[in-house]
């Protein structure tokens, strides 16, 4: 029996809706030996159907093992995302499927979601495509007496401690580090008030909370920075100028790495917004599904950072770079190296001008380095009011 295993699953269609089929692989989470294949043609169907066709048949095969806990690798950010609960299961032809996933996935101890990028995938999409050119030919696809022992290319070594200490495990592809600088203060975060697509500048203390973040990274040597990336608010991009300048680099503009849109509560207080919009206030904490009144919910900033997290990483690879952002998406970025809930955002404080540090592998784990560290900004800010 083996434990631990991880399942790779992917789906297609010539035509979208069209020929479809679907491919799924089934590896030792610790080896990355090839336990089992599957695949199939499903007929017509589209894209979306024949992914998640993909993932239960690799649920299945898993279980079939004997496996207990199982890391599921999907380059469909759709059928991750709503797979973890990120995202709400709307398509009627899809309802089904996610709740036989589901199903599935409650006969295991502790099953997680990862999304890779599709050249990460290229197991499971083979495996799809046979199975369509096999139905094309009027054959149903076989499954090879022996499977390969490894997967040929860069697969998971037998765990070992990581090189640089972040972590157990190894992973696929260059590791990208990420500084995450939250930008530095203005007169909305001094009162504790809803910043988020406005566009607030840096106050005194808020340029010295960025030049003494600036001076603190290039003084660090053993980070070698070689590129600092910014929201495009001005709030960060000021904050990024400093530490660009120290670094003499340029400022890369991400706008997946903006703050949540708040939207009539933009500028308002906690207390202020509790009064003025209580039922909205309390949907809002409920579900991160629900927008505030015209904004944007924190399931969207989620997939947006995320899209963001992979541009960079693919943008970056094996580099160490500065992202200027702010609270949420930072949080949105710790949360996901943590596979954690969404609630985790209500249990993790950034001063301004913070530094975190998230290491992101290409396969799309992650790990947590450090979290609202703010030593830099004690004796700087000394002598400077607020």
């Amino acid at each position: 029996m083996t434990e631990r295993v991880v399942v790779e699953a992917d789906g297609g269609s010539r035509g979208n809706p069209g020929p479809a089929g679907y491919g799924a692989v089934v590896r030792d989470a610790d080896t990355g030996e090839v336990l089992s294949e599957v695949a199939a043609g499903i007929g017509l169907a589209s894209n979306n159907v024949a992914e998640y066709r993909g993932l239960i048949a690799g649920l299945q095969a898993a279980l079939d093992l004997g496996a207990a806990e199982v890391d599921v690798r999907m380059d469909s950010l759709l059928v991750v995302n709503q797979m973890s609960g990120l995202w709400k299961v709307k398509h009627e032809a899809m309802k089904p499927l996610a709740s036989e996933a589901a199903a599935l996935v409650r006969r295991f101890r502790r099953v997680t979601f990862r999304h890779i990028r599709r050249e990460l995938n290229g197991h499971a999409d083979r495996l799809a495509n046979e199975a369509m050119d096999d139905a094309a030919r009027g054959r149903e696809w076989v499954a090879r007496t022996e499977v390969p022992t490894l997967h040929p290319g860069p697969e998971p070594a037998p765990a070992v401690p990581s090189a640089r200490g972040t972590g157990w495990g190894a992973h696929r592809g260059p590791t990208t580090s990420m500084l995450l600088l939250r930008h530095g203060e203005t007169s909305l975060s001094v009162d504790k008030r809803f910043s988020g697509s406005g566009d607030p500048e840096l106050t005194e203390r808020g340029l010295a909370q960025a030049r003494a973040a600036a001076e603190r990274i290039a003084q660090t040597m053993d980070w070698d920075v070689t590129a600092v990336v910014s929201s495009p608010r001005r709030r960060a991009q000021q904050t990024a100028a400093a530490v660009a300048g120290q670094l003499d680099l340029d400022v890369a503009t991400e706008v997946g790495v903006a703050e949540t849109d708040f939207g009539d509560w933009e500028g308002h207080t906690f207390a202020e917004i509790r009064d003025r919009w209580p039922e909205q206030l309390a949907a809002w904490l409920a579900s991160p599904d629900v927008a505030p009144p015209g904004g944007e919910s924190f399931t969207a900033t989620f997939a947006r950072v995320s899209a963001a997290r992979e541009r960079l990483t693919t943008t970056y690879p094996g580099r160490t770079i500065v992202v200027v952002s702010h609270v949420t998406p930072i949080k949105a970025m710790v949360r996901e190296a943590l596979d954690a809930p969404a609630h985790v955002l209500y249990r993790i404080h950034l001063d301004p001008a913070s530094l975190s540090i998230v290491d992101c592998y290409a396969d799309g784990a992650g790990v947590v380095r450090l979290l609202n560290d703010a030593a830099h900004l004690g004796a700087a800010l000394a002598t400077t009011p607020r």
